[in-house]
């Protein structure tokens, strides 16, 4: 972009140790090189801290800022919901508002969603089932009531992370590792993407200065136990290890049978087509061995 490169735009990416964020970072060079992309850290950076974050933003003067951070582990916000509020509401209500006169990007969640449907286009009303997704909702509620503001919301991330066990790929890897075993529901489907492709659509999308809603994730409805028989084709070893089992037999907390996002609103506006999990799957398998 012509005005891009005569106006170097200077990037605020919280939670950039994160899966999404480390890509975004990782990809920023490539994707957005006239831009200067600033990771913001939790070690480094306390927003909850809002006069540090107020000082900061005075003096760095962000033309964007990327909102990756939160608590999105859904156990956690279940178990301490006081916690999650503050993080995933509060946290982005203060820096949506102090965003108000340049552009803001909020990550959201397929699970904003009670999987009654599948197939999810943007305008679909959310109805959200557990306390994160809850927050989620309360969330881009307050982002989008600034029109220059957008939500992206996305599904399981999947890919390298910079701590090894934020991407879905990591964690179901760890605990087979562990030698525990998983029980994978046949009938709760998700789109699952490469948290590499997340990122690439998002500085896309960034660069178009594209506004509102977007859904961005997957090309492919997949059940849990799909992907764990898509991890197996490569790790055969844990094949005895993962249990297909049912949502009707299920006796935990409310979970979303069908989340799967409709993401023809975001594929209009991309040079890319977004992948389908199981072909970057196997043809990561291939590219390592």
């Amino acid at each position: 972009m012509a005005e891009a490169a005569n106006h170097p735009e200077r990037v605020w990416v919280t939670g950039a140790n994160g899966l999404i964020g480390s890509h975004l970072i990782h990809l920023a060079k490539s994707s957005v090189p006239a831009w200067q992309v600033v990771p913001i850290v939790r070690a480094a950076f306390d927003l909850t801290d809002s006069r540090a974050v107020v000082t900061a933003f005075q003096k760095e003067r962000p033309k964007l800022i990327i909102h990756c951070a939160a608590l999105s582990r859904s156990p956690e916000c279940q178990a301490n919901p006081k916690l999650a509020h503050e993080i995933n509401v509060e946290v982005t209500k203060f820096l949506a508002d102090l965003a108000t006169d340049i552009s803001f990007i909020f990550f959201s969640t397929d699970l904003v969603f009670n999987g009654q449907q599948g197939n999810y286009v943007e305008t679909d009303k959310p109805n959200p089932l557990s306390v994160y997704a809850e927050t989620k909702v309360m969330a881009e509620r307050h982002v989008l009531r600034n029109p220059h503001h957008t939500v992206i919301r996305t599904s399981l991330n999947a890919g390298p992370s910079l701590q090894g066990d934020r991407g879905m790929d990591e964690q179901m890897l760890s605990a087979l590792r562990e030698g525990k075993a998983l029980n994978l529901f046949t009938d709760e489907f998700r789109t699952p993407i490469p948290a590499e492709e997340t990122a690439r659509a998002v500085w896309q999308l960034a660069q178009q200065k594209a506004k509102g809603v977007y859904h961005v994730a997957g090309a492919e409805r997949l059940s849990r136990w799909q992907i764990g028989e898509l991890m197996c084709e490569r790790y055969p070893q844990y094949r005895s290890q993962i249990h297909a089992t049912s949502l009707s037999t299920y006796q935990g907390a409310p979970r979303s049978p069908d989340t799967s996002l409709n993401c023809a609103k975001a594929q209009a506006k991309l040079p890319f087509v977004l992948p389908k999990f199981s072909e970057w799957w196997r043809q990561r398998a291939k590219s390592e061995l």
